[in-house]
């Protein structure tokens, strides 16, 4: 396994600051983490160099129209789970409310302070089938136990859905819920808005304010149910510690390599011309390749346009396949 410290070691004797063999000194690896934090948390603002789209789930309270999503927000997940090491072990049906995520901060009795969700290992996420297994950041030992998680809060909303509770005869169809989209608005559409607490079945449209430590997401129209999925961009998570594993896709360790030696450059002032050149090569090339890997094809197509022919588009296409 790749660590901190290896990426950091790595770069300095890329760039010439240390011979083969040698080792930073705890300062210049102390510099190099921090740096490499700084340039993960740039990287979160590049949409294609996120190669995971984080799901938000709540259910929506009638007469509220206001959340805030974070640490500590109105926005989170209750569930069922035990740690040992670095290992969270969520039961089946472990989920109480929301959806288990990567980036999640979880708190509840013994948990440590600071420790969040890093990886799936056999969970899968969300609050279907959740049940399995997932990488916390801190090791510890907990019992069995109620934990609340709570989302990382999103730079932006990408897309979202909302799920509601559906019958037709007294009876449950589509195995008891139907998703609608959900339009992502700008600040100017909604304050064109003009009575934001109109009330309706479920939200239609969301607008997503980022603020600094809790983002706040507004709802329209005033729903009276239904369960919001929100899409949004991972944010990649700080590196707390020198030594711990560096769990990310493939070709990601070689891009942090490269693009951290390419950062140490002018702190050091080491590099020949020879050097920069290859290194910002280097640097551009792994990013490029990545990019490549997380670049979502163009969409010719949309389902409703392929198969609904027309239909009016609305929840009645379960019943007939949209052809009227």
């Amino acid at each position: 396994m790749t660590t901190p410290y290896d990426i950091v070691s790595r770069a300095l004797k890329d760039i010439g600051a240390l011979e083969a063999g040698e080792s930073p000194s705890a300062d210049a690896a102390q510099d190099g983490l921090d740096l490499l934090n700084d340039m993960c948390a740039q990287w979160s603002n590049e949409n294609f160099m996120v190669f995971y789209k984080s799901e938000i789930i709540f259910q929506t309270v009638q007469n509220t129209v206001q959340y805030t999503l974070g640490a500590g927000g109105s926005v989170g997940a209750t569930f069922t789970g035990s740690i040992a090491g670095t290992t969270l072990t969520i039961p089946s049906n472990g989920v109480i409310t929301g959806g288990v995520n990567i980036g999640m901060t979880l708190t509840g009795s013994g948990v440590t302070a600071g420790t969040t969700i890093v990886a799936f290992n056999t969970g899968a996420g969300g609050n279907v089938n959740e049940a399995g297994t997932y990488t916390v950041n801190l090791p510890q030992t907990v019992a069995s136990t109620t934990i609340t998680a709570y989302y990382e809060r999103p730079l932006s909303i990408d897309s979202a859905f909302v799920r509601v509770a559906t019958q037709q005869g007294g009876s449950n169809i589509a195995g008891g819920y139907l998703d609608y989209p959900v339009a992502i608005l700008d600040l100017q559409s909604y304050e064109s808005l003009g009575i934001k607490q109109l009330n309706g079945p479920w939200a239609k449209m969301v607008y997503y304010q980022p603020s600094e430590s809790l983002g706040t997401l507004y709802v329209f129209p005033n729903p009276s149910s239904g369960e919001l999925h929100l899409f949004t961009n991972t944010i990649f998570r700080e590196f707390n510690s020198l030594y711990g594993n560096i769990t990310l896709p493939q070709g990601y360790n070689m891009a942090l390599r490269w693009c951290l030696a390419e950062r140490m450059m002018p702190m050091y002032g080491k590099a020949s011309p020879t050097q920069i050149s290859m290194i910002n090569a280097f640097a551009a090339q792994a990013k490029a390749t990545i990019k490549r890997t997380n670049m979502q094809p163009p969409q010719v197509a949309r389902y409703p346009d392929v198969l609904m022919m027309g239909a009016v588009k609305d929840a009645g296409f379960i019943m007939d396949g949209g052809f009227r």
